[in-house]
């Protein structure tokens, strides 16, 4: 059978919406989903422009989805057809040390998949124009069909919306998981989050509901910074009208935020969320920066005499199988917000449209709704 799909030809080019795809049938440990939708991520443009690698052109890119079981593989026993799922970018073996180690996040089956846009046995299972194709994170959601890793699926109640469900599988799960996961945050603590973009606001909802007092959103745009206030900020400092460590300083009697989040990947926003947190506080770095980028912190008057902690964050440092329900149960009692997330829905033809919101600031999240 054939299908649509969009397609990255090459670096720095506009994802071409090809209707010739050829799909096989899964291999053993695999699952034929029928896409319902697919967010577009600030992850996709960071494969479109070289800063992440997500493996050789031409490429199926899109990550974060949910849709429908229609067939799966040998030994497959984790869903069965007709099953509604959501899609983990990272997959998650259960097997290895680190997933033993309560780190699935850093599986190394998954991360090693990861980048090499390929399915686990380093082939794909797409071909467009006589040419295989490339699927980015295993998956490449930007697709009418996909065959994904069984070890990347997770199932979900049918009653939950695709679009809302979509989200879940990356900027949901890295922001909140990075509040809830990878960071410490007590009851009444002052966290500040550089970036207010989809997992931005994720990392706010996150804190508030880690139970978070004081939330301080910072960015360069006013708008954004308004929906930042709908996610959970009681307060918010514009980085373009001033300076943003000394906006932060300000709202905590100069001591600085108890964690601070940077959520853009920038060395000059992850300097200031060093900077913002309080001594003996946590800085968490979210965003994804270029590969080349280094950053330096004072070792004696930063790191020992004021004891912070810099730590990272990958995937919100999340247990799919564990956090998707929890996640799911969240939005259910409407302790989160999803359906808010949603600036605009879209088809697959509007791909390019919705890049080019994404470097403008404009949303929070495109869905793109098959």
């Amino acid at each position: 059978m054939t299908h649509r799909a969009a397609v990255l030809p090459g670096m720095n080019e506009s994802l071409e919406v090809r209707d010739d795809v050829e799909i096989e049938s899964p291999h053993a440990g695999e699952v034929k989903v029928r896409m319902g939708a697919s967010g577009v991520c600030h992850s996709d443009l960071s494969i479109q422009n070289g800063t992440l690698y997500g493996g050789p052109a031409p490429l199926v890119c899109g990550h974060e989805g949910a849709g429908v079981v229609e067939e799966v593989g040998e030994g497959v026993t984790v869903v069965r057809p007709g099953d509604h799922i959501v899609v983990s970018w990272v997959p998650q073996c259960g097997k290895c040390y680190f997933c033993r180690a309560g780190q699935p996040n850093l599986c190394e089956v998954g991360n090693t998949a990861t980048m090499a846009g390929s399915l686990l046995d380093g082939t794909t299972r797409l071909t467009s124009q006589g040419a295989p194709l490339h699927q980015m994170a295993a998956t490449g959601t930007f697709s009418e069909y996909a065959i994904i890793p069984d070890i990347s699926v997770v199932k979900i109640d049918p009653d939950i919306d695709l679009k809302v469900a979509a989200l879940v599988g990356c900027g949901v799960l890295t922001g909140v998981g990075a509040a809830l996961n990878t960071a410490t945050i007590a009851e009444g603590d002052t966290v500040a989050v550089i970036g207010c973009g989809g997992v931005g606001l994720n990392v706010i909802q996150g804190a508030r509901i880690a139970g978070a007092e004081r939330i301080i959103a910072v960015d360069m745009v006013d708008s954004k910074l308004e929906m930042a206030r709908q996610f959970g900020a009681t307060d918010t400092v514009n980085g373009g009208k001033g300076d943003a460590v000394s906006g932060v300083m300000d709202l905590t009697e100069q001591r600085g935020a108890d964690v601070t989040f940077e959520v853009i990947g920038l060395e000059v926003t992850i300097q200031q969320a060093f900077s913002m947190a309080r001594r003996g506080g946590q800085a968490i770095l979210v965003g994804v920066p270029p590969m080349d980028v280094m950053v330096t912190v004072p070792a004696m008057i930063g790191l020992i005499v004021a004891e912070k902690t810099v730590k990272g964050c990958w995937y919100g440092s999340s247990d799919v199988r564990r956090d998707v329900p929890r996640l799911i149960e969240l939005y259910r009692n409407g302790a989160l917000k999803l359906d808010e997330l949603i600036s605009r829905e879209i088809k697959l033809d509007a791909i390019n449209d919705a890049f080019e919101a994404m470097k403008t600031g404009e949303v929070a999240r495109s869905v793109v709704v098959y």
